[in-house]
């Protein structure tokens, strides 16, 4: 397995450009990752990477040697989900992400049961609410929120989550309620914002007795994390749109209120992001029906409490 370990750690290093990285990646220490590729370069004899104190670019060799790399993995990976598919015994890492709300409320909680069902399984959770790449994260699954960019990967749709504008009862006794979102954008309303490097979506799209209509609201308060936001929300800072299942539980107790209910939030789509070659992995396919089933209960559950 040692020539294939080596394979595999060059094509980590190649995705990810750093011998650091790769390694952290592989959960080996970066001597072990070095001397992988400097046994793969003698046994090829060739230079996969340059290398300079600050730089590790591949070769033209190594170009080429990567693509029949992938390929070969591709074809390891297969063969093996077709060994575990004849012996229905799913075993190894699965390497998950999913944003923080989800994953703290939806996805972590049924981890567990998972595990339980099948003991040979481990799961390496990811938790973040910016972007993430499935190749060059090592990614097997990625929970999301939302529309995804890349159309190389595939997707399997968990339902449509309704979305609702809050405010603390203190913010709406001192600034006002707004029923619609032009007196949330005229009356300069202090709007809570999800941002982080990459993020596209600077306004909210609201539905209008014309169609989904953008506006753009403004506000001081910006966060790359949406419990963050819920907590600002909460203190009285301002006016969040937020999944009903991340804040049903404050809406009920009355901690949060529902504002410009006449142009509430179009639903966003949660699914599930996985790669071609990745699809037919017996765990992976395992966990996405589990975890289908349990969140898109649960999240219809948390909208149905509420009006």
């Amino acid at each position: 397995m040692s020539y294939l370990d080596n394979i595999r750690t060059f094509v980590r290093v190649y995705e990810l450009g750093s011998m650091s990285a790769a390694g952290r990646d592989l959960r080996v220490s970066p001597a072990v990752t070095s001397a992988r590729i400097s046994q793969l370069e003698d046994h090829l004899n060739v230079r996969l990477f340059q290398r300079t104190t600050r730089n590790l670019s591949p070769t033209e060799q190594g170009k080429a040697f990567y693509s029949g790399a992938v390929t070969v993995l591709d074809s390891v990976d297969q063969a093996e989900a077709n060994v575990m598919n004849l012996t229905d015994t799913p075993r190894g890492s699965l390497f998950v992400a999913a944003p923080l709300g989800m994953g703290r409320r939806l996805l972590a909680p049924n981890v567990p049961d998972f595990l339980a069902e099948y003991s040979e399984v481990g799961i390496r959770l990811r938790l973040s609410d910016r972007t993430v790449d499935l190749t060059t994260e090592g990614l097997d699954l990625a929970f999301f929120l939302g529309q995804p960019e890349d159309s190389n990967l595939r997707i399997r749709k968990i339902t449509d989550c309704r979305r609702v504008l809050c405010a603390a009862p203190d913010y709406v006794r001192r600034c006002g309620t707004p029923a619609t979102g032009d007196e949330l954008v005229a009356g300069g309303h202090e709007c809570l914002n999800l941002r982080f490097p990459g993020a596209t979506e600077f306004q909210w799209m609201l539905q209008t007795q014309n169609g989904p209509k953008r506006f753009a609201v403004s506000g001081r308060y910006e966060c790359d994390d949406g419990d963050i936001l819920t907590d600002w929300a909460l203190s009285g800072e301002g006016i969040a749109m937020k999944p009903v299942f991340e804040v049903a539980d404050h809406l009920l107790a009355g901690r949060l209120v529902p504002v410009a209910q006449e142009t509430p939030p179009v639903p966003i789509q949660m699914a599930v992001l996985y790669t071609h070659r990745r699809h037919q992995d017996p765990k992976s396919r395992l966990f996405m029906d589990f975890m289908t089933d349990r969140i898109g209960r649960a999240v219809k559950e948390a909208e149905a409490s509420l009006p």
